[in-house]
């Protein structure tokens, strides 16, 4: 069964908070340049694209990885079709995800292309050059479920110290489980018991230089 949405709270300047978990859905200093950094590039984006790609992440929040990813698609030059599926508990409303993607001016064209499809509540979108979909509930329950293997994830959830539920060691073995050989993943947080739990679950783990105030960010690469 699906979670109803929880609205946001907006603060100065526009950027969505979760009130669930009291943690901002992207960074306060720019949340499309912590995407590029930290899931683009920490994924090794767009060099290791390739027809039928796919992207999987946990946390779809507001959209803003689907659409910084699709717009590296198309300027990369891409033939074929991009794959991305995100799991998300507590889906936005159509109305908070379109005004939060507003607030990136670069990604406006592709935010037009989509919002038809948040308006209509679509879960799942076919483009000539998009197979999204999101499966909405918890991801504990299904990741396992999903049959489907990444070859990059984007680990997104909020903050582990404030929803922990999407960071434990058997997710972790679960999106594991759901990778291609030499697949990768990528997050913001550093925090150790994520990194254990990766390493745990047969990734090889380093930790890079994060995006802003961030020092640090998980990058691991799955054997």
């Amino acid at each position: 069964m699906t979670n109803q949405p929880d609205a946001p709270i907006w603060r100065d300047g526009g950027v969505p908070v979760s009130p669930r978990f009291d943690d901002p859905y992207y960074s306060l200093e720019n949340g499309l340049a912590e995407t590029r950094h930290t899931f683009l590039a920490g994924n090794a984006l767009p060099e290791r694209f390739r027809d039928g790609f796919h992207v999987a992440e946990l946390g779809f929040g507001t959209g803003l990885n689907l659409l910084a990813t699709l717009q590296l698609w198309r300027d990369a030059g891409c033939a074929g079709r991009l794959s991305f599926t995100s799991f998300e508990a507590f889906p936005l409303e159509a109305g908070d995800m379109i005004r939060a993607q507003a607030a990136f001016p670069e990604l406006c064209d592709i935010a037009e292309e989509l919002a038809p499809f948040w308006r209509g509540g679509a879960r799942k979108i076919e483009l000539p050059d998009l197979a999204f979909c999101m499966v909405a509930g918890d991801a504990r329950e299904t990741l396992p479920a999903w049959e489907g293997r990444a070859d990059a994830w984007f680990l997104d959830g909020f903050s582990p110290a404030k929803n922990p539920e999407l960071w434990g060691p058997q997710l972790m073995a679960e999106v594991a489980r759901h990778t291609a050989p030499g697949g990768t993943a990528a997050s913001y947080t550093a925090a150790g018991h994520v990194r254990r739990a990766l390493e745990a679950a047969g990734f090889a783990v380093t930790r890079q230089p994060g995006y802003g105030r961030k020092r640090h960010m998980t990058v691991a690469e799955f054997s």
